[in-house]
């Protein structure tokens, strides 16, 4: 039995993988697939964006039909739907293809991301199940660390389709995989609550699509419309989802303060460690002058420290609980992002590279008991959903993570100022004032979750 549920978090880990490498060597390889098809930017920008909308609309949707079905089969469909339309990318003849079968990988790469806490909670006892988040956890930092080098090393030999086409044996080995160690889960009875989920769908889709799209654009007739349908939804899937008998989103989960505050703490710390993922490599380029490759390895320290500390939090985790130790990685993560607002024109990569593995070192030893504490605190029929509403929060922190660095950004540095690539100077100056306020306020952001970390019972 304990080799068998450490094959199905094997097997778990396949997938696991599978994301992070495509996000980060498809944001990568952008530029060329723009040239390669001569298509513009705002274009272009769909190929990622068509694809995190998706996940992120789908995730609870997906949580609850495994809670029905079965977790193994939501799981192995999105490893073959993700396989067949990471095939379908790689073959793509032009932009408009290739934005279409993007979004039928986040179609399925949703069924991939939804379920895997559920898994894990189900097969391991509560005494292991930290530890199993936490070697969980390798994987994706695993992903984010190889997948830009991997991608520009493989666009370069072979072009950018090669990039999706590394997705297939991948995916094979993970689709035997889940045929051969993952059990299937008991299905219970019930029936799809379709109205709340087309509501929740179209809520997170309109409400992700408006925080996107307004960086780029501005408030606009589209951006604003899709605010306010945003809205409304989320109104009508409340109205819904407390009225039927069987809904989507069971959403008295949320009277548990374990899962709420877990939940809310993971929101906050995704949210600050987009903040750094997106405005660091904007500092590397335009202020110190860094080649693309060197961006790439720095920012690899953050993806190692997690790598390396998450298993060992998580161990952790079951001898001691999850509140003092998820308090404490918040807590270095606003200390990290502390100290890279400090950082000067003048700085060495040795001074970011230390600052980035420390709020690695945070991330690391918050996000396993956190989930811990989230998977731990549902019931075990609402495993599906729990998994799902933890994954929902992590992508939506993504997106509100980028939004609110470059909103803070936008409104610290000068328009004429940020459209320079190369700064010096006076420009210099102001473009590293609105990156240390930037980087304040992603402190602030982590420094609530350690807080409501500490809200937590477990």
């Amino acid at each position: 039995m304990y080799r068998s549920r450490y094959l199905v978090l094997a097997t778990i880990m396949i997938g696991s993988i599978m994301g992070p490498i495509d996000a980060s060597i498809v944001n990568t390889i952008l530029p060329v697939i723009a040239r390669s098809f001569n298509t513009s930017i705002s274009m272009v920008q769909w190929v990622p964006m068509i694809y995190l909308l998706t996940i992120s609309s789908l995730l609870l949707f997906y949580g609850r039909l495994g809670d029905l079905i079965s977790y193994k089969k939501i799981y192995l469909l999105g490893l073959i739907g993700f396989t067949i339309a990471s095939l379908l990318c790689a073959l793509s003849p032009t932009i408009e293809y290739l934005v279409f079968f993007r979004g039928f990988q986040g179609v399925a790469a949703g069924m991939m991301m939804a379920v895997p806490y559920a898994i894990i909670t189900s097969s391991f006892p509560v005494t292991e199940r930290g530890k199993a988040f936490g070697i969980n956890a390798i994987s994706i930092s695993a992903g984010l660390a190889i997948g830009p080098s991997l991608g520009g090393f493989v666009t370069f030999l072979w072009g950018w389709r090669s990039a999706f086409f590394i997705n297939v044996p991948i995916g094979l080995i993970g689709i035997i995989l889940t045929q051969k160690f993952i059990q299937e889960s008991k299905g219970q009875s019930g029936r799809i609550d379709i109205a709340g989920a087309v509501t929740a769908f179209i809520s997170l889709f309109s409400f992700l699509y408006f925080v996107n799209r307004s960086q780029s654009v501005g408030l606009n007739h589209n951006t604003v419309s899709a605010l306010l349908v945003g809205i409304i939804s989320a109104i009508l899937f409340i109205f819904i989802e407390n009225r039927v008998s069987q809904p989507m989103l069971n959403l008295k989960l949320f009277n548990n303060i374990t899962f709420s505050f877990a939940n809310l703490s993971a929101l906050l710390n995704f949210m600050s460690q987009y903040v750094m993922v997106f405005l660091t490599p904007f500092y590397l380029q335009r202020l110190l002058y860094y080649t693309p490759e060197k961006i790439g390895l720095i920012m690899t320290s953050f993806p190692l420290a997690v790598m390396m500390v998450a298993p060992f939090s998580g161990y952790l985790s079951d001898k001691i609980g999850t509140r003092i130790l998820s308090f404490l990685g918040a807590s270095i993560c606003a200390v990290a992002l502390f100290f890279m607002a400090q950082l000067s024109i003048q700085a060495t990569s040795s001074d970011i590279i230390w600052r980035m593995a420390l709020f690695g070192v945070g991330t690391g030893i918050f996000q396993s008991p956190n989930n811990n504490a989230v998977m731990s605190s549902a019931p075990k029929p609402y495993l599906g959903i729990a998994s799902g509403v933890l994954a929902t929060m992590r992508n939506v922190g993504m997106v509100l993570g980028i939004a609110t660095g470059g909103a803070v950004l936008y409104a610290s540095v000068p328009d004429q100022v940020l459209q320079v690539s190369f700064l010096e100077g006076k420009n210099a100056i102001v473009f590293l004032s609105g990156l240390k306020y930037a980087y304040l306020t992603g402190a602030m952001l982590t420094g609530v979750a350690a807080i409501t970390s500490l809200l937590t019972k477990n």
